[in-house]
């Protein structure tokens, strides 16, 4: 659990109204505040704060969704995550695969079919795999079918850059060349390197993963910016990697480009599979569905120049992802088709791995609001009144 106790004394009524006051005319809350809002601020109050930016940012009752389909080309990873249990770190590991152009394209075939828009493309960080393979697919996946391919997160581009050589803006223009449309923002659970050094010490530090979406915002790439609570980190380090997103965010466009178009984050799942679940200080993991909720909402406040905010389904489920929508969120994430990340952990998925675009909808409207498809630059595609 998150450390929550009041050190500011603040006066709890001049701190919500401080904030009010600021929300509708778009002026941004600053650190202290938030940290002071977090800790003082009820469910329903800060609810209702998040919703105030949403209403301004997004006015009116429409949420969006995606169709779209997950693929993992290959399970086996170098990185190790103590919070993962679907990686195989030895390539002979009778459950280690590659999947091969023949199975990528049933499953893109299958997805086409079902309407989707967009492929999300991502994997482990396998040594080997040379750098021509993801060229080559990437390439391959645009010459064969029409369909919008998203791909790698910048823990994978730090992959390609080990076994190539090549500098990350070098691969990411030539990933773009070859038919990448989007950097996923996979991998940044959370951005401050005393949490990822303790539950991650193999991956990319949190510079490192800056840089890299940086590079590919200077592209024109599609990014998306994420978060994963409950690694056992406090408020200050939540606070540590939300300030990191907001000000990459405020460099990008202060240079006219868009950014990150979307922020989603979840909670930490983790069962026998992984070896924080394996750990006798297991308990100490994870977030409440309400901490979830009051993060979700302090995000959305705090993160006042990234436009759209996702309530996650695979994680909690479609009922919170309801709730969640009533927090400041304007998305409910996608169809996803296929799930096995997040499934191997134990969350929701792990029995059911997909959503239909019936569905959504139904969740949508359930909370009482309008669903849209959308694509994954959040243009309307159609809305179902």
């Amino acid at each position: 659990m998150i450390d929550l106790p009041d050190m500011f004394g603040i006066d709890r009524d001049q701190l919500l109204n401080k904030v009010a006051a600021l929300l509708p005319e778009g002026r941004r809350i600053e650190r202290e505040d938030a940290a002071r809002l977090f800790r003082i601020a009820e469910l329903t109050e800060i609810g209702m704060l998040a919703n105030q930016v949403r209403q301004r940012i997004h006015p009116g009752r429409i949420v969006t969704y995606l169709v779209d389909r997950n693929i993992n080309y290959t399970n086996v990873c170098n990185s190790d995550c103590s919070f993962c249990g679907f990686y195989r770190h030895n390539p002979r590991d009778p459950e280690a695969y590659v999947n091969s152009k023949d199975v990528i394209g049933k499953k893109i075939a299958e997805a086409l079919e079902l309407g989707a828009t967009r492929i999300l493309l991502q994997g482990g960080h396998n040594d080997e795999l040379p750098y021509d393979y993801y060229l080559d697919l990437i390439s391959w996946i645009k010459d064969k079918f029409q369909i919008e391919l998203n791909a790698f997160s910048p823990s994978e581009v730090h992959q390609m850059h080990r076994v190539s050589g090549k500098n990350y803006g070098e691969i990411l223009r030539e990933l773009q060349q070859a038919g990448l449309s989007g950097l996923p923002g996979g991998g940044a659970e959370i951005l401050d390197d005393d949490v990822r050094k303790r539950v991650s010490p193999k991956k990319i530090g949190a510079d490192l993963w800056i840089e890299i979406m940086e590079a590919a915002q200077d592209l024109g790439l599609t990014t998306t910016a994420t978060m994963v609570i409950g690694l056992g980190e406090n408020l200050e380090q939540r606070l540590n990697h939300l300030d990191r997103l907001r000000e990459l965010q405020d460099r990008t466009q202060a240079r006219g480009l868009k950014g990150f178009n979307c922020f989603i984050s979840w909670n930490l799942m983790h069962n026998q599979n992984t070896s924080i679940g394996r750990s006798r200080h297991a308990a100490s993991f994870g977030a409440s569905a309400s901490e979830y909720l009051k993060n979700l909402a302090l995000c959305r406040i705090y993160l006042d120049n990234i436009p759209n905010h996702q309530s996650s389904w695979p994680t909690l489920g479609p009922d919170m992802a309801q709730v969640g929508m009533n927090f400041g969120c304007n998305d409910i994430g996608s169809t996803m088709m296929e799930e096995n990340v997040v499934s191997a952990a134990g969350a929701p998925t792990l029995h059911r791995w997909s959503m239909s675009p019936e569905e959504l909808r139904a969740h949508i409207r359930g909370a009482g609001f309008i669903p849209a498809q959308r694509n994954s630059s959040f243009e309307i595609v159609q809305i179902f009144e």
